[in-house]
C-alpha cells in the first residue's frame, strides 16, 4: 500500500499576527515555529496552524504530497518550504507542499 499524504497545516485569517499568537499561546500549549508581520506558524501535538493576514495569504488547508515534488509551479517561501496554491472541486484553497523541502 502506498504511503498516505499528510495534512500539514490549516491556515486561518486573523487581523493582527502578534495579537493572535499571544492569544493562542495563552489558551493552548503550542509553540511558535515561525512568526513575522504577515503570518505565523503554531505547532500543536498533532498538527500545525498558520495565522495569516487576509491581504497577504489566503486561508487554506496544506498537504504534503509527492505530487508537488518537481512541479514547475513550486515557489520557495521565507521559511524554506516549497509549495504552490491550487483549489479543490468546491473552490477551497489548498496548498500542496513538496515534502522534500520540510
Amino acid at each position: 500500500m502506498a504511503e498516505l499524504d499528510n495534512l500539514h497545516h490549516v491556515a486561518i485569517s486573523v487581523k493582527d499576527i502578534a495579537e493572535a499568537v499571544d492569544w493562542y499561546r495563552e489558551k493552548f500549549r503550542c509553540e511558535v515555529t515561525y512568526q513575522d508581520e504577515t503570518w505565523a506558524m503554531l505547532k500543536f501535538g498533532n498538527i500545525e496552524m498558520a495565522l495569516v493576514l487576509p491581504d497577504e495569504h489566503p486561508p487554506h488547508i496544506a498537504f504534503t504530497s509527492s505530487q508537488a515534488t518537481g512541479d514547475p509551479k513550486l515557489k520557495t517561501h521565507r521559511d524554506g518550504t516549497r509549495s504552490y496554491y491550487t483549489a479543490d472541486c468546491a473552490g477551497n484553497v489548498l496548498e500542496l507542499m513538496d515534502p522534500t523541502s520540510l
